[in-house]
């Protein structure tokens, strides 16, 4: 292989990791810590000028603060049950950074911390409410998880379980402080959520051209599938004129081929990664997602084929919809496993569009209407032994 190609695939790994990772630790991944080192230069300036991401990178890790373009419901810790659970999370990365690198500390004094500091602002939070302590044990959890925090002796779930009886003691990590991202202005400037996920640009043609350019290819990097449907008029002008150079640009260092619809700029990766989850995953739900789009191509080629509206979705009413799941369980049934095998048509209903959802392939429009979105067509599942 010339080195030129070896340089390339590198840095296209490089960028799928710093996608896909919280960070690369330099003890964890030496090999690709020191590939992000040797690329950095021209890693952060392609992240900086194409999305406006800053490349972080110390002599322990690498870190790429990425914001997304349009906030996803999906984008959440999945562990994470309430909103409360979220508040925690922040108040426990609060109090860590009164701590130094490997410093220990008691479970114990973490949560009357917070619980008084929380007093202070007119929030009350009492340890003796299980559903209290379960949000402070999966907030704890996932500051684990990131590596900001190491559980030296005990585990925060039997703390919640019984707090009288369990303790845990903890010792700070260096990742603390580099969690939450750092924002270009004051906190207390924001008025919407929305605004957190803005840069500092200047109020002049170039500057909105520059945020608009940011927030197509932050949106184009991280969900699945973006219609044309889904850009304003402005974005999608952009994304008409500049496919080129968009699809040069996420084949260069990403790795991603493009190729134009008719409902969008539709992107993929040629070959599976360790890094990333791809469509179709390897639940058994995406099983039955292509074999429900190789039902319906089946069903237009004779001539039956669904209504669309002007976004090129597909429209079935409920009762249509899991009419067409109960003919695929009755025909390929024996292929899945006996959870949906015995799963009510409702059930396995409500799963599939939750699948379909967080994929862009499909959702509901109201209580009685689901749709089937223009790239589920691009797929087409059949069991190998169908024909036989």
């Amino acid at each position: 292989m010339k080195q030129q190609d070896r340089f390339q695939e590198e840095k296209q790994a490089c960028v799928e990791a710093l996608l896909n990772r919280y960070w690369i630790d330099k003890a964890a991944d030496l090999e690709l810590f020191r590939a992000i080192r040797q690329h950095y230069l021209e890693l952060k300036e392609w992240f900086l000028e194409t999305c406006g991401f800053s490349l972080i990178l110390t002599r322990q890790f690498a870190k790429l603060e990425k914001v997304p373009g349009e906030a996803q419901p999906w984008m959440g810790f999945p562990s994470f049950m309430h909103p409360r659970d979220y508040a925690l999370f922040t108040y426990c990365l609060w109090y860590l950074e009164d701590k130094g690198e490997n410093e220990q500390f008691l479970l114990t004094d973490l949560v009357e911390a917070v619980r008084q500091h929380l007093l202070g602002l007119g929030v009350t939070m009492d340890w003796n409410l299980y559903d209290h302590r379960l949000s402070m044990a999966r907030a704890l959890r996932q500051l684990k998880a990131l590596s900001a925090l190491v559980a030296v002796d005990g585990d925060e779930m039997e703390w919640a379980q019984s707090r009288e009886e369990h303790n845990v003691l903890y010792e700070s990590s260096l990742y603390a402080r580099y969690v939450l991202r750092r924002f270009p202005r004051d906190l207390r400037e924001y008025s919407t959520p929305e605004a957190l996920g803005e840069g500092m640009y200047p109020d002049t043609p170039e500057g909105k051209l520059k945020a608009r350019k940011h927030r197509i290819f932050r949106r184009l990097l991280q969900e699945p599938v973006v219609y044309d449907a889904e850009w304003s008029e402005e974005e999608r002008y952009y994304v008409l004129t500049q496919r080129h150079f968009i699809v040069e640009q996420l084949a260069r260092l990403a790795g991603l081929e493009g190729q134009r619809y008719r409902e969008g700029l539709l992107f993929f990766y040629p070959e599976a990664s360790g890094e990333m989850e791809l469509f179709p995953t390897a639940r058994a739900i995406s099983d039955i997602a292509l074999a429900l789009a190789g039902e319906v191509r089946r069903r237009a080629a004779a001539g039956r084929s669904l209504p669309t509206d002007g976004e090129g979705r597909l429209h079935l009413t409920r009762l249509e919809f899991e009419g067409l799941l109960l003919k695929l369980r009755a025909k390929y049934g024996s292929y899945w496993s006996q959870q949906y095998r015995r799963a009510t048509t409702a059930e396995l209903a409500a799963e599939l569009l939750q699948h379909l959802k967080e994929w862009g392939l499909g959702g509901e429009l109201d209580s009685a209407t689901v749709f089937l979105a223009p790239a589920l067509a691009r797929w087409n599942g059949e069991y190998d032994d169908e024909e036989e």
